[in-house]
């Protein structure tokens, strides 16, 4: 039984356009935030990769991270589908563009990295790449707005310096030492650990409140 719509054609009467999945991943490199991209025949690109027959959207996404950039088991989430119809020349594609985030070391230690500009890729990326790298910025840092480490980019424990430090990078912009802390201190809660120091009063160790 073939199915009709209210028009009388059937699914096969209609257009289908190429699904794909790109992948942003943000990393804080020093004391910059950068996000991965890969070489691509149209310069640097995020990974991403077209879906295939019987693939969820998640299940391309972690393939194109591990065929891509050597990725894997890396958290991430949708942020939103990128369905301009000359957004590729190669023909109608639809993208879904997803978020992740990483610490630098658990990056390949050849990971090609792209620093952030405001809100923007500072070199300039293939296809609407840049608007999505766009888009995974604004989204961790609302995420970073209202939690002191939610990708744990610190791991398990850190000092009140390291947090401030990761959020001046994630932001790009300076911030208040007590204004700081007294936003997420209650977010927080001390180890009873202090970290190794040469010089000073070693810095208390806090993790994110359970």
């Amino acid at each position: 039984m073939v199915w009709l719509d209210a028009a009388g054609k059937a699914l096969t009467d209609y257009d289908r356009p190429s699904v794909a999945v790109d992948v942003a991943v943000l990393t804080v490199q020093g004391d910059e935030l950068a996000v991965l991209v890969v070489k691509s025949e149209r310069g640097l690109a995020l990974p991403g990769t077209f879906l295939h027959r019987g693939e969820t959207l998640a299940d391309a996404a972690s393939r194109a991270l591990q065929t891509k950039a050597g990725i894997r088991g890396l958290a991430f989430h949708q942020l939103g589908m990128y369905d301009a119809p000359s957004r590729d020349d190669r023909g109608w594609v639809l993208s879904m563009a997803h978020g992740a985030a990483a610490m630098r070391r658990h990056l390949p230690d050849d990971a090609l990295l792209v620093t952030i500009a405001g809100e923007s890729p500072s070199d300039d990326l293939a296809f609407d790449h840049n608007n999505m790298v766009s888009q995974a910025v604004q989204d961790i840092r609302v995420r970073y707005s209202n939690s002191p480490d939610p990708d744990r980019l610190l791991g398990d424990q850190f000092t009140l310096l390291e947090l401030r430090r990761l959020h001046e990078a994630i932001f790009g912009a300076t911030l208040v030492k007590d204004t700081f802390r007294r936003r997420f201190i209650g977010a927080l809660e001390g180890t009873g650990e202090r970290a190794a120091s040469d010089t000073g009063r070693p810095a208390e160790l806090f993790r994110v409140r359970r």
